[in-house]
């Protein structure tokens, strides 16, 4: 069973979503319940579970924020954001930090929770499977998508991962707007441009540890990390384990 924390300031939400899925069967137990951000975030730390579910607007720590600081602690929970009509700016926010999904609450239903949380059982069953017979040679083969521009960005990924890349650097090659490349690399994909790009620095950063006796810090610049620190922690958020970790591993 996936556990799941569920994060709703309002006790009316959060009793409806308790109380209108059948939880087990769609393979996940409902582990525990919080009223804002901050007090999840706690919870977070203290237990990670495999998914949270959360609303945006909270008083304290809102979701984007709980969001952002449980991925600077190194969770790798999904997140399903709980939405209104007037939040798409913070789904932007969200969808940077690598949201797995939103709902919106006023139109919310059975069947909208019930198709969130199959879509999430399956990513989750997919990653499980990853972690036990990993094949990260998937993440360079750029012919996972049949788009010239999507093909364009992975193969621009392949050659040039050590070099600065964002996103806009990325619109600028294939000559499109941010937004819409980002959009587009997601449909086709099924991941962020920033997801696939730590995907595949990690894939590399992998072989470095296996293969050579670099340093830690030589390997995240030879990746495209500038910073260790933050090497440090994407690494451990893909993989569960630390560089050093990994290698004496």
């Amino acid at each position: 069973m996936w556990k799941v924390l569920l994060v709703e300031d309002e006790v009316f939400v959060r009793e409806s979503i308790r109380e209108i899925i059948r939880w087990e069967e769609m393979g996940f137990i409902l582990a525990g319940e919080a009223g804002d951000g901050m007090e999840a975030l706690s919870m977070i730390k203290e237990d990670p579970p495999d998914l949270v579910l959360t609303d945006i607007i909270m008083p304290r720590m809102d979701g984007i924020e709980l969001l952002k600081e449980a991925r600077q602690a190194g969770c790798s929970s999904k997140f399903v954001m709980l939405t209104c009509m007037g939040d798409f700016e913070y789904m932007r926010q969200a969808m940077e930090y690598g949201a797995s999904n939103y709902i919106l609450k006023l139109s919310m239903s059975v069947k909208d929770l019930r198709e969130t949380l199959h879509k999430i059982n399956a990513e989750l069953v997919k990653s499980s499977r990853a972690k036990e017979a990993p094949a990260p040679q998937v993440l360079s083969q750029p012919e996972r998508s049949a788009h010239p521009e999507v093909q364009k960005i992975l193969t621009y990924i392949e050659g040039h991962y050590a070099q600065d890349i964002t996103v806009k650097s990325l619109a600028h090659y294939v000559m499109m707007g941010e937004n819409y490349v980002s959009a587009l690399f997601k449909k086709k994909t099924g991941q962020t441009l920033i997801s696939y790009l730590h995907e595949f620095r990690i894939h590399k950063a992998k072989e470095f540890l296996k293969r050579t006796d670099l340093t830690v810090n030589e390997i995240g610049e030879r990746v495209g990390f500038m910073n260790d620190n933050y090497f440090i922690k994407i690494f451990k958020r893909i993989t569960g384990t630390t560089p050093s970790q990994f290698r004496k591993g």
